[in-house]
């Protein structure tokens, strides 16, 4: 899942999107409205998590704008106006989902999870590869029946890889996914992070590498 928070009060954007890592979700941010709306137009998010108030472009004419493009991320708002009629209103502009400030965490977490199963066609909970079950609901992995304990980066890579069926995944596309734009491309942590799947996997050939196309599950 890729995140984007527009949201001008630093510290509070900064916290959110430290909390969302940790949960192993890549996360952008922007701290004005011109500068949210040319990411989303730059960048495939999932989610946007917008403040209303935002300076330059507001809150509410970025939601209009996202409503107008082909397929637009999900908008979660959060913001100060928390009133019956501040919500009634966000919600018509076309956002998805609305939460006030303050807010629990752990309540925007989940909002953002609720928002990110709202798809077309709704992906299967439970993904297999020969022995290994991962259950994306609870978090879980199995192999061969026998629970196996992951860091949420290393749950993350593991899920894009069932996911793509035995395809490669690029280095890019793992970086965009699990970590974030900032991210150098140089960095060793996918290389990191695989290594480490291989021996929770059990087999050192359980992912393989293809040169110039990226991992793949084996």
């Amino acid at each position: 899942m890729r995140v984007l928070i527009a949201e001008d009060h630093h510290i509070l954007a900064r916290t959110i999107a430290t909390g969302l890592r940790r949960e192993a979700i890549a996360v952008d941010l922007a701290c004005s409205g011109d500068v949210a709306e040319r990411m989303c137009l730059l960048n495939a998010y999932d989610i946007i998590v917008l403040d209303r108030d935002l300076p330059v472009m507001s809150g509410d004419e970025i939601c209009l704008r996202l409503r107008a493009l082909k397929d637009p991320p999900r908008i979660l708002m959060l913001t100060a106006a928390g009133s019956v009629e501040d919500r009634v209103s966000g919600l018509d502009l076309g956002a998805d989902d609305y939460l006030a400030k303050p807010f629990d965490f752990a309540e925007l977490i989940a909002r953002i999870r609720a928002l990110s199963r709202r798809v077309p066609t709704p992906p299967l909970m439970t993904l297999r590869h020969g022995g290994i079950e991962l259950d994306r609901g609870r978090r879980e992995v199995r192999i061969d029946g026998r629970p196996v304990e992951l860091s949420p980066k290393e749950f993350a890579v593991l899920q894009l890889l069932m996911e793509a069926r035995g395809e490669a995944v690029t280095h890019r596309a793992l970086l965009d996914q699990v970590w974030d734009e900032h991210m150098d491309s140089r960095t060793s942590a996918v290389r990191a992070t695989v290594s480490r799947l291989r021996g929770k996997l059990g087999r050192s050939d359980a992912i393989s590498m293809d040169d110039g196309k990226g991992y793949r599950l084996c």
